[in-house]
This record gives structure tokens, C-alpha cells and sequence, in this order.
């Protein structure tokens, strides 16, 4: 069973008297274990591929499934809910609360989810070598730190799905592989369905598969090494 399934998915937009196809007619799958990469030109429709993947748009038409299950037809409370338990999110500029210690970056989830999960953010930390940074603020890390924080916020309630939107277009090339060898091991050990959209090809050698989204059709890549060297 896949974790994301598109079936004949479209989306457009009104634009005065003209309408943007953001999104031609896609079907797309990615499985549990599989890190799959997408890449493309700003305006390409990457953007809008993740959010109907992670519920947070509906699609003009088709059909979006999580684990199997209908997505994109559910109402948004609805939606919320199956996003908040099954989906990850990570984000270019790692959105943590200033306000927050990263410790409490994860409480903010457990007061949603009504759980604690000490030994979960425990482990997390000392995975992500962020265990000694728990007591600091967002503003006394570094760019990676901050973005391996928000990699544990977004694994922390241990979702099925990662969806990481750049999450390395802000970092220099060390702390932006080691942001996506992180995502590929947790992808891997944790048997996780993880989608990375990137404007960085050199690190499409981690992902399992690569497509290209162009103009709002989104295709296979037959040569992803290519890409990478």
C-alpha cells in the first residue's frame, strides 16, 4: 500500500478572466521507506504538489490518499486530524516558535496530541545530536541546529509521512548534507514516506528516486545520477 497516492490530481486557480493550471493531471505513489526528491524552477508547481500532498489545499479535481485511506475529499477538520497524526512537516526556515526552548518546541506538540512523550524526545535529541541544546532558544543556534530541531518536532508524534519543503535552501553545502542524510536514515531505520522538494541536485544521490516538475507536470527522472554530479 502506498503512503501518498495521486490519482489524476489537478489544480488551478482564477486568474481574472484566465485560469492557471498550478497543477496538470498527476499520479504519483511513494511507498514507506522510499525517499523520493522534486525538483524544479520556482513557479513550477512543487509548492502546490506538497501542499495538496500534506492536506493543506484540496485539489481542483482527482483524488489524494494517505495509507490508503481518501484525504483530499475529507472536510479540513477532518483533514487536520489525519494530517496531525499520519504527516511531518519541515520547512525552509525551520518555523520553531522564538519564544520556545527547543525542549518545548516538542511540548507545543504534545499539547496538541494531549500525550507526553519524554523518552520519545530523549531519544530524538540524541539521535539528531541536538541533546545538549535543549535548554537554548532558536536565536543561539546555528542554521543546521535549528533545522535538525525542526526535523525532531516533525518526527517527534512519529508520522508515517515526511514532507520537507527546502528544508535546506538556507544552509551552506556541509549542514545541508547532513540535513538530508538525516532525513534519508530516518526515512530508512523508521520505514518512513519521505518527499523533499529541493533546488539543490547535488543532493538527489541520497533519494531513492527523483522527478521533475515542470510547467505543473511532474515526471520521472530516467537519470538522476546526472543530476547529482
Amino acid at each position: 500500500m502506498s503512503a501518498i497516492e495521486f490519482k489524476a490530481v489537478k489544480k488551478s486557480f482564477k486568474d481574472g478572466d484566465s485560469i492557471i493550471e498550478a497543477l496538470k493531471e498527476t499520479n504519483f505513489s511513494v511507498s514507506k521507506g522510499e525517499f523520493v526528491a522534486i525538483i524544479g524552477p520556482s513557479g513550477s508547481g512543487k509548492s502546490t504538489f506538497l501542499t495538496i500532498a500534506g492536506g493543506l489545499q484540496a485539489p481542483s479535481e482527482g483524488e489524494v490518499k494517505i495509507n490508503g485511506e481518501p484525504f483530499s475529499e475529507k472536510k479540513e477538520k477532518e483533514r487536520a486530524k489525519l494530517r496531525f497524526k499520519e504527516i511531518g512537516f519541515i520547512l525552509q526556515a525551520s518555523n520553531l516558535v522564538p519564544f520556545l526552548t527547543v525542549k518545548k518546541q516538542l511540548k507545543l506538540v504534545d499539547k496538541v496530541s494531549k500525550k507526553n512523550n519524554d523518552e520519545v524526545a530523549v531519544s530524538l535529541f540524541q539521535q539528531l545530536g541536538i541533546d545538549r541544546l535543549e535548554n537554548k532558544y532558536p536565536e543561539e543556534l546555528s542554521g543546521g541546529e535549528r533545522q535538525r530541531v525542526a526535523i525532531a518536532r516533525a518526527l517527534y508524534h512519529d508520522p508515517t509521512i515526511i514532507l520537507a519543503d527546502e528544508p535546506t535552501a538556507s544552509l551552506d553545502s556541509e549542514k545541508a548534507y547532513e540535513v538530508v542524510k538525516i532525513l534519508a536514515k530516518e526515512t530508512k531505520e523508521k520505514n518512513k514516506a519521505t518527499i523533499m522538494v529541493t533546488h539543490d541536485t547535488r543532493l538527489v544521490k541520497y533519494c531513492d528516486r527523483v522527478l521533475v516538475m515542470k510547467d505543473g507536470t511532474l515526471k520521472e527522472e530516467e537519470n538522476p545520477e546526472e543530476l547529482a554530479e
